[in-house]
């Protein structure tokens, strides 16, 4: 977590795709030199897809990458709120002083001055609206949310959350600039934006102990914890399950603020005393390793009604709009079973917003081309763009495009799933047809043919630009495409034959 020492400090490429060159003659070169007994000839061929815009419920939340706020999309004038819950990962090496050491107590028990929860957050959807006044409600989790569970975007922590009276629930206002913090620290270049929320107030545990305020609770359990276990801390699971099990935070009041959140910390201040007396601090944080879930609300029936338009689709997020490309994959191979497919290139023309202004949503810069039936499964279980069945491109500002260089292995794919299963329902009833076993395998699989069009994120590491790790964009991101019902979509494809 980038910022935990800052947190207790003063503030206390794309991957490689298998591609042709514009040039398709030069495909094949090296395998036509004179010197070869086998020629390659090569053919082309241009084709058609249709497309299609797609209501979208929900997204899995998978990836560290997670926004707040409520603003109104200038598109559909409808609201969009992204919400989360979040716990907090305790280093395994964190100090925390002993009993004795802690200088403050009542009744015996060690006290913390002060405890607060800080949110850094970045990039706000416009710098129209860094001093709009905003409200969230903070509540405190019940039970911890499991980790075992994969969570998406319409997940409604409710169950979770603890109701009863002595529970922490109250409402903070805010503006994305923190007035809080003097500007003259605003100014400095290692200054992080954030949200700070005192819980200094009075805190009742489930089990009716009162304590000064939330820190002191958490200090006593820590204290208590590793006085039990030979000065170990507990780990993560034990914190979030029988100490602190997070906190979910609600936009109630406000619109225009709407940021990535960064990282988020739970602080707790104390006194202490060895050779000295000093200020400490014990910082937990909102990592992957902890679950942590949003919860996006948007007008559904609005989307459904850009869906329905018919002379372009849409890409937009978060959680709300995809494309999808019907693939012409018969035509491409008919005729052609005895040839190799070198090279299939389509083409996401965007189409330039029509009334922009300085509150426009984004456009999407990295989108994902995957085959429907592996949607869900790709995110779930935490592939990555392969080249065959999923592929990966960034936005190009200067010709308006998403351009997927060659995705004849995808097409190739889809033929070969289609043949198997063909063959497959022949043999099991040899008395069928291979009309009617197409018939009846394409009827059980409609989407055989087809691919989504996906707003993604994605990480690297630091000795590669390659993803590492995959993710829908929970980002304010909105943009046509041609295409729809009235408007094919082109593409272009290259064969290869050898010859004698």
């Amino acid at each position: 977590m980038s910022k935990i020492k800052y947190m207790a400090g003063a503030v206390f490429a794309v991957m490689a795709i298998s591609s042709c060159n514009d040039d398709t003659m030069t495909v094949g070169e090296s395998l036509t030199k004179d010197g070869s007994a086998d020629k390659m000839t090569l053919t082309s061929g241009t084709f058609e897809a249709t497309s299609q815009t797609v209501v979208v419920d929900s997204v899995l939340a998978n990836i560290n990458d997670w926004y707040f706020g409520r603003v109104k999309d200038p598109q559909t004038q409808t609201t969009v709120t992204s919400e989360f819950t979040s716990q907090f990962y305790l280093l395994e090496n964190l100090y925390i002083a002993t009993e004795k050491e802690i200088v403050n107590k009542e009744d015996g028990k060690p006290v913390a001055d002060s405890c607060d929860i800080i949110i850094y957050t970045q990039s706000p959807f416009s710098s129209l609206d860094l001093l709009s006044a905003m409200q969230m409600r903070i509540r405190e989790m019940q039970t911890a949310i499991g980790p075992s569970k994969a969570y998406y975007s319409n997940f409604d922590p409710e169950n979770y959350i603890r109701k009863d009276d002595d529970a922490i629930d109250f409402n903070h206002s805010f503006t994305y600039t923190n007035m809080n913090d003097a500007e003259t620290n605003r100014n400095k270049t290692n200054y992080y934006n954030n949200i700070r929320i005192p819980l200094n107030q009075p805190y009742k545990g489930k089990d009716g102990t009162s304590y000064k305020n939330y820190g002191t609770y958490i200090l006593q359990k820590l204290v208590d914890y590793r006085a039990k276990n030979k000065q170990r801390n507990p780990n993560s699971y034990v914190f979030s399950h029988d100490i602190c099990p997070g906190f979910a935070f609600e936009i109630v009041d406000g619109l225009g603020f709407h940021a990535a959140v960064t990282d988020i910390g739970l602080r707790v201040f104390y006194t202490m005393k060895t050779d000295s007396v000093f200020k400490n601090s014990i910082v937990v944080a909102g990592t992957e390793e902890v679950v942590q879930t949003v919860k996006i609300t948007y007008d559904k029936d609005e989307m459904a009604k850009l869906a329905k338009e018919t002379d372009h689709t849409y890409l937009k997020t978060p959680a709300a709009l995809f494309t999808e490309v019907d693939l012409p994959v018969k035509n491409i191979w008919n005729g052609h079973d005895n040839d190799s497919l070198l090279s299939t290139k389509i083409i996401f023309q965007r189409i330039n917003n029509d009334q922009p202004n300085e509150r426009s949503l984004s456009v999407p810069q990295t989108v994902m081309l995957v085959m429907k039936d592996s949607l869900k499964t790709f995110f779930e279980k935490k592939q990555l763009p392969n080249s065959k069945t999923s592929y990966y491109t960034n936005f190009n500002a200067s010709n308006n495009t998403y351009t997927f260089s060659n995705i004849s292995n995808m097409i190739t794919t889809m033929k070969t799933i289609r043949e198997t299963g063909i063959k497959k329902i022949m043999k099991e009833t040899p008395t069928k047809t291979r009309e009617q076993a197409t018939t009846e395998w394409e009827n059980t699989h409609p989407s055989w043919n087809k691919a989504m069009l996906v707003p993604i994120v994605y990480e690297t590491s630091t000795t590669s630009t390659a993803p590492t790790k995959v993710g829908h964009s929970m980002s304010l991101s909105s943009t046509r495409l041609v295409g729809g019902k009235n408007k094919k979509i082109s593409m272009s494809v290259v064969y290869g034959r050898f010859s004698k």
